[in-house]
């Protein structure tokens, strides 16, 4: 007997919703134009990537000028924190040092390597047991050479939820731009860059039900930003290269939906996963990583085990089942070394190698809970 297909992963990656397939399918066939160009299909691409911009811009609640559309979640990443590096720089005002934390996703993080090679500080805040930076950390890590901060909204890992309105406030009293990674919170939690001060934030489609290989890049007008790449001056010279004018439509009209549904999602998803959370709690041997309660992204529950369970070989034995789950981020999960965030929270290699995440999405179901349940009661 085939088993039931149920998919836990959506931290790592969605499916692609019906309607941004929809979306993408004229661009893909018959309005295949170039936007560069002047012709009639040229037009067409130009103003499907206006909706586009303009769809982003609303969800964050900026002005579309401020969107600059890349590859994914990591070349954001990396745009922002090279090209502002990069200009504060090129300005001549002594400001060499990065804030970040020992938590943030790879991009982050080898992209500070990468400035720290350049001859930039690089200065890497730890956590609590949650994985919470506490604003006066910061507060005391803070000095005139820096010129940013970069925190992400919400951890990839165990999903924390980081107050990004209060660390932006102390970076700003100390006149340093603050720079967001929600590629995990974008949809998934309220963002708004002039209610909460970010001057920059990246996000990836492939997060949020759109196609993969196409993201977006805030940046605020006034924020100065050096390009990293260059050739035809695509995107206002920020980011050269032809546009993915499909998977820029895809994203655009993602971001729409999710906007559209985000408060019924997060409910029924924080629902979900606070079922989850109980049942698996109520095995032996069972414990959640990270936070509780609204201090956690709405579709993520991680756990350890104390029965020596190693998370690659659950994982395997759930894909047995037909649950698709992960042991890390998907990102490193062919790894057989413990999670650099888990170990930042204070969890021992043993803990950190039996770690498993379970990640929600909107088409996630009870039925889908429910089978989880039962297999988790027979492994």
């Amino acid at each position: 007997m085939t088993p039931r297909k149920v998919y836990f992963d959506n931290s790592a990656t969605t499916r692609i919703a019906p309607e941004v397939l929809d979306a993408m399918m004229p661009y893909l066939k018959e309005e295949y134009g170039n936007p560069s160009s002047i012709h009639y299909l040229g037009d067409q691409a130009a103003k499907a990537l206006r909706i586009a911009r303009k769809q982003v811009a609303d969800s964050l609640g900026c002005y579309p000028s401020e969107i600059t559309f890349t590859s994914g979640g990591t070349e954001s990443d990396n745009l922002a924190l090279l090209g502002v590096m990069s200009a504060c720089k090129e300005r001549g005002e002594g400001r060499n040092r990065v804030i970040t934390t020992a938590i943030e996703h790879e991009a982050v993080l080898e992209a500070c390597e990468e400035l720290k090679k350049r001859g930039f500080e690089i200065t890497i805040l730890g956590v609590d047991r949650d994985g919470y930076l506490d604003p006066s950390v910061l507060d005391d890590a803070m000095g005139d050479d820096v010129c940013m901060v970069s925190v992400m909204s919400a951890n990839n890992v165990v999903g924390t939820i980081e107050d990004v309105k209060e660390l932006a406030k102390v970076a700003h009293e100390h006149g340093s731009y603050f720079h967001t990674d929600a590629v995990q919170g974008y949809t998934k939690m309220p963002l708004d860059v002039r209610k909460d001060g970010i001057d920059l934030l990246s996000l990836s489609g492939h997060k949020i039900h759109a196609p993969k290989g196409v993201g977006a890049l805030f940046v605020a007008s006034e924020v100065p930003i050096l390009p990293i790449n260059y050739g035809g001056g695509q995107e206002r010279g920020l980011r050269s290269s032809t546009e993915n004018v499909p998977g820029i439509v895809g994203l655009g009209k993602a971001s729409e939906l999710a906007m559209s549904a985000m408060d019924d999602d997060i409910i029924n998803m924080t629902k979900l996963r606070d079922e989850i959370i109980d049942d698996m709690e109520s095995l032996e041997g069972v414990h959640l990583n990270g936070p509780r309660g609204s201090r956690r992204l709405c579709n993520n529950a991680h756990f350890r085990f104390d029965n020596g369970s190693k998370g690659m070989d659950m994982v395997i034995k759930l894909s047995k089942e037909g649950i698709a789950a992960s042991a890390a981020s998907a990102c490193s999960a062919g790894s057989s070394e413990p999670s650099y965030v888990l170990s930042a929270l204070g969890l021992s290699p043993d803990e950190s190698l039996s770690a498993l995440r379970i990640s929600l999405s909107r088409y996630n179901t009870e039925d889908d809970v429910s089978y989880l349940r039962e297999v988790m009661s027979r492994l």
